[in-house]
């Protein structure tokens, strides 16, 4: 099963390569930039296949001389490579599964990284500005712009919510286990007597919106011409030149009857048919957005976390996967990538268990 859709894979691959250098799609720039998306998309499987026959090859072929036996050296050498080839074989499999899973359809898009100081008062406030440095300085890391969308500082200057869009290749997958209640301990800086305290930030993270697009099948349309109505006289119309269009789906009614013209006002009407549309699906995208917001954050409580940032013992903890980091600094300085790798590793680890099962 796992080789069938390798080879599907690789020969829409080779199907996809013919049809770049086809002029009549070089002709089309949308469809050419289409399909190179889909090819980069199949490079890296199509790839680890070929190298994976290879290895089976040379795998039957190291085998077939054990089984022979004969000269004691040439049958050690073939067992050395039965075993290197047999790791190689195991971990080409792990790889083409992984690449295998459907991919988030977000995972190459900006991002909004939203931080906001939750349990703690003034103590949160400084903590989430720690954040908003930590993953500015990741962004660093990996090449990425960063700007600053919008910000509330308090009296102390910590962030009472600060706004971060972050514009690079794949900032959703590597940004997205950053969701959450991450909570800190340290001796604030306000405490004279010393005493450990514990404070929350929320973050919350969003793939930028693409732009809405309105389409209007007409099959969807209930269109109705009828006499338009005025005060009299030469300016009554004596035409059914009045137009109203009902879009199906959504109940939508929208009546044009300015123009004498019917064709004019059926114009009319479709403009307007299409803003509400528009409208009423930027409405929808935003309440969805809200919605992911809020599943993200939670309350912003104490017990709710998904790591903490211990001070005193310099300790990261991510409790999702129960992984323990001893350098604190270096993670605050934007070095997140063991944290984040772990992460996908579970992440991609979960997801192949339940295609298995």
């Amino acid at each position: 099963m796992l080789f069938d859709k390798l080879r599907q894979i690789e020969e829409r691959s080779n199907e996809i390569a013919r049809m770049l250098s086809d002029p009549a799609i070089l002709a089309q720039p949308a469809e050419y930039a289409r399909l190179r998306r889909e090819h980069a998309e199949t490079v890296e499987t199509v790839e680890r296949f070929t190298e994976y026959r290879k290895v089976l090859k040379r795998l039957g072929e190291a085998r077939h001389i054990l089984s022979e036996g004969g000269d004691r050296e040439l049958v050690e050498l073939a067992q050395a490579e039965v075993d290197d080839l047999a790791a190689r074989q195991a971990a080409l499999e792990d790889e083409l599964k992984r690449l295998l899973l459907p991919r988030d359809p977000n995972d190459e898009k900006n991002v909004f990284v939203e931080i906001r100081a939750g349990a703690g008062g003034e103590e949160a406030a400084l903590f989430a500005t720690d954040l908003a440095r930590m993953y500015t300085k990741y962004a660093e890391r990996q090449r990425w712009k960063i700007e600053v969308m919008d910000a509330s500082m308090t009296g102390t200057g910590g962030f009472k919510d600060v706004v971060l869009f972050v514009h690079g290749r794949g900032a959703w997958s590597r940004l997205k286990f950053e969701r959450g209640v991450h909570r800190v301990q340290r001796v604030p800086v306000t405490e004279a007597s010393g005493r450990i305290h514990t404070s929350t930030v929320t973050v919350a993270v969003l793939p930028e919106a693409e732009d809405v697009e309105v389409k209007i099948d007409d099959r969807d349309l209930k269109v109705d011409v009828y006499r338009s109505s005025g005060p009299g006289g030469q300016g009554v119309n004596t035409t059914d030149s009045a137009v109203r269009i009902t879009h199906l789906p959504t109940g939508l009614v929208v009546t044009c009857q300015d123009e004498r013209s019917q064709m004019k006002n059926r114009a009319k009407a479709m403009r307007v048919l299409k803003a509400r549309l528009l409208e009423r699906a930027q409405q929808e995208q935003q309440a969805a957005i809200a919605a992911d917001r809020r599943s993200q954050v939670g309350t912003g409580e104490r017990s709710e976390r998904i790591r903490t940032y211990n001070f005193p013992q310099a300790r990261v903890t991510d409790h999702r996967i129960g992984l323990t980091l001893h350098r604190l600094p270096a993670v605050l300085e934007g070095d997140l990538d063991d944290v984040i790798d772990a992460l996908t590793a579970a992440e991609q680890a979960e997801r192949l268990t339940r295609v298995a099962s």
